[in-house]
């Protein structure tokens, strides 16, 4: 199985999503400010990184937990993402790959923040910034991942 958490940047809440998902971040608590910091990918993707898919771990499921920067043509990767997959895996119906969306999860400081960090080079400035709007928007990318898990344990029978 393979999951593979995505938005624009692939730098602020897909990043905690693959780190919640995979055990590293709680999903039931907001984490300290530095734990999120602590993230090597958290506000660390650069440009040589978009399209890249970037393995944070294993989940429970044995399934490999990925983060992708997309940019803005979701309707373009994600398809060549799933039948890729489809062909390897000898599939039609996408069976083991969950490929997630976080971008609904992101807010305005996450936008703001991660543009003048991730854009702008202007990290001092930046970081602070995106970082406080990840732990405003922490509930609602931990929502994504469990509903993400549920899905998982629904398809394989898994508890």
């Amino acid at each position: 199985m393979i999951v593979v958490y995505h938005d624009i940047g692939g730098a602020h809440s897909a990043a905690v999503a693959a780190n919640i998902h995979t055990g590293n971040l709680p999903s039931d608590t907001v984490p300290e400010r530095s734990a999120v910091l602590s993230l090597p990918t958290f506000d660390n993707i650069e440009k040589k990184d978009w399209g890249r898919f970037i393995h944070i771990g294993k989940d429970e499921f044995g399934a490999d937990v990925y983060t992708l920067s997309r940019q803005r043509a979701p309707e373009i990767v994600i398809p060549a993402i799933t039948d890729l997959y489809n062909i390897l895996n000898n599939t039609e119906r996408n069976e083991g790959l969950y490929v997630v969306d976080t971008s609904a999860t992101v807010n305005l400081l996450m936008k703001i923040g991660g543009f003048l960090s991730r854009r702008l080079g202007l990290v001092g400035v930046g970081r602070p910034i995106v970082t406080y709007g990840t732990l405003q928007a922490y509930k609602d990318i931990a929502d994504v991942v469990i509903k993400a898990k549920g899905k998982m344990r629904e398809n394989t029978g898994k508890k």
